[in-house]
């Protein structure tokens, strides 16, 4: 009997691989002949980019090591307040000085990045000659660090030219910008391994970036030991990051459906659609998620977990940084550059504070009950991940079983009753979704069309979870 279920698991998986459902069909991957983009309106290719990663426990003490091999005269280290003073930029700085190597620090790094606080980190950066640039922190850190090395490149230009439209104007990035190592602490961004920069624009109150292949750090330094020093609810936010990754990179529209087909291969978005690569990296993200991340935040000295978290935002960052996130992060922009007063356990900071992975966490239960129709064989397969008993589940119920999945999975993590739980109000839905309608560049990817209509269920939907 038990060989007999066995066989009928992998049929499943199987049949679940060869997605029937019209945004992942079996002709999905297959190629369209000779494509060109004088005929076509959506894209018929996708390219795979990703920094350099080295895992293992203890590795950061190679640093100084890779900066000699790099040439580096004058380095400059970007963290934050908090974590300067933590075992992490410690045995950095340890490295950088066994090798002699000659750096400069900048610790003014704002936990939830804006347009002001990365202004001040270019400036310090344009006020010296670096040629090689490290980060040394969770996702706010490396994304301040990578702007920082962009703008010192391109000393001419306006802040607003790479940042992605319609904010800013979205000018491809064409010049060489310094060598950038990144040391995350956090297992939750993936920022180590993509192209993209998040800031709050704060004329606007809401979430916009950078995006392009051309920023992502040379190498990411993947240090288990460094998470350890998280406490409890940061590695929850964290790990909701990962959990959203992976699942917003799972669903997205496919590549080959995105439109427009760029005219030029610099102009393909570095978040392109899922895809049968990224698929792979999200996919074992998410098993990840399932069997770590509990472990992960309720003891801290869990190195298993912790190591295993860390590796999971690395998995996850390969797979969006190269097909894109959808709505939960678009939506997730102005549910924190909107807030008001809340307060966020955990993190050393003064200003009022929604954390990235739980804003991005929260409306979760709610878009993958909507996106679902367009793609339940996928959907199922994640909530079938993620522990949903699903042999007796039919498809038109994805989209119910994947949000009490995520419901379930929330409320056992302790996470706050829904956004409601910060502060906001059925009073606060129409600015939430005008914060939304800038983040085209992601929204764009969700398999499903909405409106703005759609977007106020949504977040009316996300007020309470439980």
């Amino acid at each position: 009997m038990a060989g007999r279920d066995r066989v009928v698991h992998l049929l499943r998986q199987l049949e679940r691989a060869a997605c029937r459902c019209p945004a992942h069909s079996n002709t999905f991957h297959q190629g369209s002949g000779a494509a060109t983009c004088t005929v076509r309106k959506t894209d018929y290719a996708f390219e795979m980019a990703s920094s350099n990663i080295r895992y293992g426990e203890g590795v950061s003490r190679e640093i100084g090591m890779d900066l000699q091999n790099l040439g580096a005269r004058n380095v400059c280290l970007m963290t934050d307040k908090n974590l300067s003073r933590l075992p992490p930029v410690k045995a950095v700085l340890e490295s950088l000085a066994k090798s002699g190597i000659k750096y400069k620090v900048y610790d003014n790094v704002r936990v939830e990045p804006t347009d002001t606080s990365f202004k001040d980190a270019i400036s310090f950066a344009k006020n010296d000659s670096f040629d090689v640039f490290v980060a040394v922190g969770g996702g706010s850190v490396i994304d301040t660090c990578k702007a920082a090395n962009l703008y010192a490149c391109h000393p001419d230009a306006d802040f607003l030219d790479f940042v992605n439209a319609p904010i800013g104007k979205g000018k491809p990035i064409t010049k060489a910008v310094k060598p950038l190592i990144a040391v995350p602490t956090t297992a939750g961004t993936g920022s180590e391994t993509t192209g993209v920069a998040i800031f709050d624009y704060e004329p606007l109150k809401a979430k916009t970036g950078i995006a392009s292949r051309a920023i992502r750090p040379t190498l990411g330094i993947v240090d288990p030991t460094h998470t350890l020093s998280m406490p409890e609810r940061v590695a929850a936010n964290s790990g909701f990051d990962v959990l959203c990754h992976a699942l917003e990179s799972y669903t997205a529209l496919p590549y080959n459906q995105r439109s427009p087909c760029p005219p030029n291969p610099i102009n393909r978005p570095a978040y392109q659609g899922s895809n049968p690569i990224s698929d792979v990296w999200s996919r074992h993200a998410l098993n990840v998620v399932s069997k770590y991340m509990k472990r992960a935040v309720r003891d801290p000295e869990d190195l298993e977990a912790r190591s295993s978290m860390h590796l999971a935002s690395v998995f996850a960052g390969i797979g969006f940084g190269n097909a894109g996130v959808h709505l939960c992060h678009g939506m997730s922009y102005p549910i924190a550059g909107n807030v008001k007063t809340h307060s966020a356990k955990g993190y050393s900071v003064e200003h009022a504070l929604v954390p990235h992975g739980l804003s991005v966490v929260l409306t979760s239960p709610a878009v993958f009950n909507f996106t679902a129709p367009m793609c339940p064989e996928r959907h199922l397969d994640a909530a079938e991940i993620l522990g949903a008993d699903i042999r007796q589940v039919k498809r038109a119920d994805a989209g119910a079983v994947l949000a009490d999945t995520l419901r379930q999975f929330l409320f056992e993590l302790q996470v706050e009753d829904g956004l409601g739980a910060l502060g906001y109000s059925i009073d606060d839905v129409p600015a939430l979704v005008r914060g939304t309608i800038p983040q085209e560049r992601v929204t764009k990817l969700s398999p499903r069309e909405h409106s703005e209509e759609d977007l106020t269920e949504l977040f009316s939907a996300s007020m309470k979870l439980y």
